[in-house]
């Protein structure tokens, strides 16, 4: 009988060639400084999305801890039928106060969000354009949805206004996808002009804004907010996973798309809800970074460091129009970057060497957080002016 699974390995060593292939590293608890790898060492962490240093804090923690007390480890079940608990419907009314909306749904990831929400709205009979630098989840959504799917090159308005110009009306509905802050590379979506494309074409739009939630903004609302574009006909995704140093996801609209939602949405209606733990961190979180603006100012502090020491070192930095957390710098290829990476912890930084296909081209990913010292961000430069010099 012929084994058929077979495939599996001639496309392992494919991996293996194209330098495509990974593997987890184990690391420590989350901090500025963590532990890495086997025997374990100390490297300072700059890569990593707990952008506020939220994910080790104490009331954050003891938050999970006494829902763990009180309701136990698991929802044990879709929130349709056991799984709902007081603290769900706490955290979304928070959410939907934070971010302007009248309602909020907590999903239980950002991907699982944006796979539910996305087929929800749109069918075969419809239209969606999304950003080519979308995060991969917009991108599944929109295949999943089967409507006609298209993307317009990187943060270029022009492209997405000749698109509805050409499509918009041979389609029933239409969506725009785009993420607010991208992750790999730091920059924002042109979201005023978006939004303008939105409204003269009658579009709806969602905006994944899993990077900007917690660090943009006034009380870290998030880039719409940051950018004064906040609207109540757009649909707001974010994460609770990376500044709110939980897990989870959710979308913030109007009451009426909420609705819709917990009818439509298949990865809520047929997931476990959130655990009371989680749930209860993002709560905490979301009320400490509301309470202690210090710590996006100390964030604040850190992008404009390393900003100006890149800058001083002559490294290509992509024009920042919000203060991002995140910074890209091209590598040649994969091998290049690899060596970048593992030079890098030589140095004492753990900095990501991210990789085709997550990406269109191979860089490092430095993310920063609000618990980096100066002398963290000056031990990182020293390292990079050692590395691109011997380059």
């Amino acid at each position: 009988m012929a084994d058929p699974f077979a495939w599996l390995k001639p496309a392992l060593k494919t991996l293996h060639r194209a330098q495509w292939y990974r593997q987890p590293t184990p690391s420590g608890a989350p901090g500025a400084m963590v532990t890495l790898g086997e025997p374990p060492r100390p490297l300072i962490n700059f890569c990593s999305n707990d952008y506020l240093g939220l994910a080790n804090h104490p009331q954050v923690k003891a938050a999970a801890m006494q829902a763990i007390h009180q309701w136990g480890t698991g929802a044990t079940g879709s929130r349709l039928l056991s799984g709902q608990r007081p603290l769900h419907q706490q955290l979304e009314r928070a959410i939907a106060q934070w971010k302007g909306t009248e309602a909020a749904l907590v999903f239980s990831s950002g991907t699982a969000a944006n796979l539910g929400t996305i087929p929800a709205l749109v069918d075969q009979r419809d239209l969606v354009l999304g950003d080519a630098y979308n995060h991969a989840c917009l991108k599944k959504g929109a295949r999943l949805s089967h409507a006609k799917f298209c993307e317009y090159p990187h943060n270029d308005a022009a492209a997405l206004a000749q698109l509805l110009e050409s499509y918009r009306s041979q389609y029933r509905r239409c969506l725009i996808l785009t993420d607010g802050v991208f992750s790999m590379d730091g920059d924002v979506a042109p979201l005023d002009k978006i939004l303008q494309l939105a409204e003269a074409y009658t579009a709806m739009v969602l905006v994944d804004d899993a990077h900007g939630t917690g660090v943009l903004g006034t009380n870290g609302a998030g880039t719409l907010a940051a950018l004064g574009q906040s609207s109540p006909t757009v649909i707001q995704m974010g994460t609770l996973s990376k500044a709110l140093g939980s897990l989870g996801g959710y979308i913030a609209g109007s009451q009426d798309l909420i609705t819709y939602l917990q009818h439509r949405a298949s990865t809520w209606i047929y997931s476990t809800g959130l655990s009371a733990a989680d749930t209860a961190a993002a709560l905490a979180a979301l009320e400490q970074l509301q309470a202690d603006p210090s710590l996006r100012h100390a964030l604040r502090e850190r992008i404009q460091q390393l900003e100006e020491g890149l800058q001083k070192l002559g490294c290509p930095v992509l024009p920042h129009p919000l203060p991002t957390p995140i910074f890209c710098l091209p590598a040649p290829d994969p091998t290049t970057v690899l060596h970048w990476g593992q030079k890098l912890q030589d140095a004492g930084c753990w900095v990501a060497a991210v990789r085709p296909p997550t990406v269109p081209f191979s860089r490092l990913r430095i993310t920063l957080r609000a618990d980096h010292t100066p002398a963290h961000i000056e031990q990182l430069l020293a390292a990079l002016a050692v590395l691109l010099k011997c380059c």
